[in-house]
């Protein structure tokens, strides 16, 4: 798929989303992606995560993990497609963990994915996971990147879809002053 073809597909499908959101940051933002879309679509999630295929077919690792929730079905996706093992990292009192008997050998390699990357907080939480079980991140990839700016995993990292896009603190949204109602989406 080309860039056109997934914003065309994304909005298609009711992932990408204008208006006025509260995101899982505590940020707001008049655009969000509503990765459940997708998850919902094999038919356009597949050809998706095959690009993530593509970037790290070369790369050396054994086992992909991602953060619950959305992060675990794209992880599983892209695991299928190298044939490699899949885990993902829950949230506990003390962050992200591997829980369910999950384990990972000290120095594996591991390809973290996730759905959208705003701040990088789960991304960087499931890499905190990997590290203290000892395993290595040989890669980060998402399937929406809309960050603002780079953020640095210190992995290589690869973004299906970039749009970055503007956030703001909730004391200093111009969308709260126009007065345009704020939607806090998913989980209804």
């Amino acid at each position: 798929m080309k860039s056109i073809d997934i914003e065309k597909t994304f909005k298609s499908i009711g992932m990408k989303k204008d208006g006025h959101f509260l995101l899982a940051s505590g940020l707001h933002s008049a655009t969000y992606f509503e990765k459940f879309r997708i998850l919902e679509h094999p038919e356009f999630l597949v050809p998706v995560c095959e690009q993530i295929k593509e970037k790290f077919g070369s790369t050396d690792f054994l086992t992909v993990a991602g953060p619950t929730l959305g992060g675990v079905v794209i992880a599983y996706e892209v695991a299928k497609q190298f044939n490699k093992r899949c885990i993902f990292a829950e949230k506990t009192p003390e962050g992200l963990a591997f829980l369910r008997g999950f384990k990972i050998e000290k120095g594996e390699k591991i390809l973290v994915v996730d759905d959208v990357l705003t701040t990088g907080g789960s991304v960087f939480k499931t890499i905190d996971a990997v590290n203290k079980n000892g395993g290595v991140v040989a890669g980060v990839a998402v399937l929406v990147d809309r960050s603002e700016n780079p953020i640095d995993f210190k992995a290589p990292f690869f973004a299906v879809y970039k749009a970055p896009t503007k956030n703001y603190s909730p004391d200093d949204c111009p969308l709260c002053k126009q007065g345009i109602e704020l939607v806090k989406p998913g989980g209804k």
